[in-house]
């Protein structure tokens, strides 16, 4: 195996690290007393060298370090008898370590050659796509209180509800879309007999889905928008709709800053307003989890890649809305008021935006371009 970051060496094992086979060849490891006497010695306690090694290489993911971790810790060791202390390879292997997560997630080293890292950039995709709705539809369920008790007073704000709505809408039909295949692998994977493997993160899906769901509809009924007069737009977004996703993003609120104000929240939903974001983000681990496990075709690979950019244009005009909300009418006072909570949420969805294009952009490339013609 070539060191990690010599020429031509595996990218995945590199991480841009700079402490490699090559760098550190020169120095000689130092023997055991037991080896130097020429008495056997049996496995020795770690000492602190091995325990600092260890630390470090807990920048690099599980799978790197299964690979290539004994063969670095020896090298490290034998940086620490050269030289105890160095600031400068402590973060040498931070950003060694973080880049091979990064890679590993499909967002560095070379394009995606393989089904692998295009089902790792989807499954980063559909992470990224989840803290963004996460936020998205907080600021969008916040936004449909005020409309259901009065329109609001400029244009920007209209064009902002009513972009932000159908984006709602349309990512909704292309997450249905992006299921359907995923659900059909799954399903012959049972048939075969081959689907032991994808049970923890099916399980952790249905799990996660089903009581973000049912929390959902159960809190639904304390949603702040029922009562209001009717107005001539007042429908464009079912109530129902409007409750349940104001119910499922409760946990988004900048009452957590504020705790006597939360204290008077009743027990129940200050409970939920914890369990909700653990329940989203078990959905969506056991959901990236099977697009990283199911054994999924080059077609569908180039349909979901379709799909995801197809959805991180939707995000895209979703996030133009809302910052059209938060910059014409969030700053005033009134059912539109836009706090600071609304203001993080969109650095929150742009930065998710950009990880997600990111990773479509490469994965797209690989699979569309192995389509035959």
């Amino acid at each position: 195996m070539k060191g990690a970051g010599e020429e031509g060496g595996d990218p995945e094992a590199s991480g841009g690290h700079s402490l490699n086979a090559a760098g550190l060849r020169h120095l000689r490891r130092p023997a055991s007393p037991g080896a130097a006497r020429g008495r056997p010695t049996g496995p020795a306690p770690p000492d602190s060298s091995t325990r600092r090694a260890a630390r470090l290489l807990r920048w690099y993911p599980a799978a790197w370090r299964a690979r290539y971790g004994d063969e670095f810790a020896e090298l490290l060791i034998a940086e620490f008898a050269e030289q105890p202390r160095s600031w400068r390879r402590a973060a040498d292997v931070a950003r060694g370590g973080l880049l091979a997560r990064l890679s590993r997630a499909g967002l560095s080293g070379n394009p995606p050659d393989s089904t692998e890292q295009v089902r790792a950039r989807l499954a980063t995709a559909a992470c990224s796509a989840g803290a963004f709705l996460a936020f998205g539809i907080a600021l969008w369920a916040q936004l449909t209180i005020g409309w259901e008790w009065e329109p609001p007073s400029t244009a920007a704000t209209r064009v902002a509800m009513t972009s932000m709505s159908a984006g709602v809408l349309l990512l909704a039909v292309l997450a249905l879309l992006a299921v359907v295949p995923l659900a059909w692998s799954a399903a012959r994977a049972v048939r075969h007999r081959r689907a032991r493997h994808l049970l923890g993160s099916a399980l952790l899906a249905v799990l996660g889905a089903a009581v973000l769901a049912a929390g959902s509809h159960h809190f639904e009924n304390g949603w702040p928008g029922t009562g209001a007069h009717a107005w001539a737009q007042q429908g464009l977004v079912p109530g129902g709709v409007a409750a349940f996703s104001w119910a499922a993003t409760l946990s988004v609120s900048a009452y957590w800053a504020h705790p006597a104000a939360l204290a008077a929240f009743p027990a129940a939903e200050i409970a939920w307003m914890a369990v909700s974001p653990l329940s989203l983000i078990a959905g969506v681990a056991g959901v990236t989890g099977l697009v990283r496990r199911l054994d999924l075709s080059p077609r569908i690979l180039r349909y979901e890649a379709r799909l995801a950019g197809c959805a991180v244009t939707v995000m895209a005009v979703f996030l133009a809305g809302a910052g059209c909300w938060v910059v014409a009418e969030g700053s005033g006072p009134g059912l539109f008021h836009a706090g600071v909570i609304d203001a993080g949420g969109l650095v929150v969805m742009t930065v998710a935006l950009s990880v997600a294009r990111r990773a479509i952009g490469r994965a797209g490339t690989s699979a569309l371009g192995s389509s035959p013609r």
